[in-house]
This record gives C-alpha cells, structure tokens and sequence, in this order.
C-alpha cells in the first residue's frame, strides 16, 4: 500500500499520540513511509510512542502540546513540517471524555471537551490544510466514535464533540477537495483502552461489548490503525466526506 502521490520525505502527525489508539495509528504510518509528529500533552506516554517509533527506525520528533491552546497547535505543524518534511497526513485523534450525568455538568468542563476533542480538531486540519492546499495533495483523518451514532448517557460533552467530528468532515471535503486535500473520519467501537476505565467492571464491560458486536472479540489498534492507513493512502484517493465505524459490526448505518 503506497502512503503518497508525492516523493521524498512527508510527515504526519497524531494527535493524542501517547493513547493506545494513537500509538497503534502513529507505529503504523510510520511503518507506511511516514515520519511521525507524535503530539499531546502527557509527556511520559509521549516518550513511550516514540521509543516504540525508535525501536522500529522511524523517524520522529515529539511536541508536547497543550491542545486546550489553539496556537500551540499551529506551531506544532509548523515544526513538524520543518523538522520532519511535507506534510501529507493530519490525524486528529486526541480526546477527553469525562463522565458526568447530563445535569451535573457544569459549563467549564463542557468547554474544555469543547477545547479538545472539537476546536483543536478545527484547528489542526486548518493548520495543515493551509500547507496541503499549495501542493495540491493530503489528507485529513479525524477520529470520531460510534456514541455519536447510538447516544451514550454521562458523555453528553464527549457524543457531541464526536458528532461534531463528523459535520466538520463533511464540510472539509466538500470545500478541501478541489484543492486535492481528502477528509474522512473513522469512529471506532469499544476498543481496550484507558477509556474503558469509566466502565467500571472491566470484564463485565468486556463481555457486554462482544455480545453486541457481530465479531465476537475484542479490537485491536492496529485494526484500527490499518483503516486510517488505508485512508491516508493513494489507494483511497476517490474517498472522502466519509465515517467509517470500525467496531466489529456493533452500529450498521
């Protein structure tokens, strides 16, 4: 699978980097051809992606952002594209997602999911998109989740965001595509992560995911990985504006 039209370095960058999901994605666009803008906020799990990424030879470098700031994460393009090539790929993936009753939530931490799981995904495909658009090729990935398509009770914060997600895809390929700039977004399931953590139970959590997935096992992220691969790549170059759920046959819509 080839990764780009263009020839010579190209980069990409993800979000939320240190998560298992981010991890997955960046180990696998590395393994693509990509050098990795490994970005968010926690440096410890930072610094683990990228011994990952070192470990298999992949070129890198690792921004500690603040994405709750929206300067912060224009500079972080700007670096990486200095520091690590064209970039061709910008994958939004980072998100917080407390888990509080729809009464209870009080306006600050509505708008810090705001923060980071929305304008920082604005601003991340508009910071690339301006340096895509003069080449004439790229693709913007952003991550969302199938709660946006079945609800989800204490995440009103999160679903909305993910929703949000979703219409800003849309809205991208529409106006990026005659730049040659792709947008699609990917919604995975329920896959074994610290988010789970909300759950309770995690065994019992486990086994009610399986009973209504149609693939009766739990996800990987490099399944999920492999899908974002495939979007970001030449052999997708007739999709965008497009969701894809990748949950094991949990929402068929």
């Amino acid at each position: 699978m080839t990764s780009s039209t263009s020839t010579g370095p190209r980069s990409a960058i993800v979000t939320g980097a240190g998560g298992a999901l981010g991890r997955g994605i960046a180990l696998r666009l590395g393994a693509d051809g990509y050098a990795i803008g490994v970005v968010g906020r926690d440096r410890e799990t930072l610094d683990e992606t990228a011994a990952e990424l070192a470990a298999a030879g992949i070129e890198h470098e690792v921004l500690e952002v603040d994405l709750r700031d929206a300067g912060a994460i224009v500079g972080a393009v700007d670096a990486v594209e200095r520091g690590l090539g064209p970039l061709h790929a910008m994958i939004n993936n980072a998100a917080i997602y407390p888990a509080t009753p729809f009464l209870d939530i009080p306006l600050a931490e509505y708008e810090d999911v705001v923060r980071v799981n929305q304008t920082a995904y604005f601003m991340g495909a508009q910071a690339a998109a301006a340096r895509m658009a003069p080449r004439g090729a790229g693709a913007i990935v952003s991550i969302g989740s199938i709660t946006f398509h079945g609800g989800w009770a204490n995440l009103a914060s999160y679903v909305s965001t993910k929703g949000a997600t979703v219409g800003l895809t849309r809205a991208l390929a529409r106006e990026l595509g005659p730049a040659g700039i792709r947008v699609n977004a990917v919604s995975p399931g329920a896959f074994p992560t610290k988010a789970e953590e909300i759950n309770g139970d995690a065994e019992a959590y486990s086994a009610s995911v399986i009973e209504k997935q149609s693939i009766k096992r739990r996800g990987t992220a490099a399944e999920l990985a492999a899908v974002v691969s495939f979007l970001v790549s030449d052999d997708a170059a007739f999709v965008t504006g497009q969701t894809i759920n990748v949950d094991g046959g949990w929402v068929m819509e």
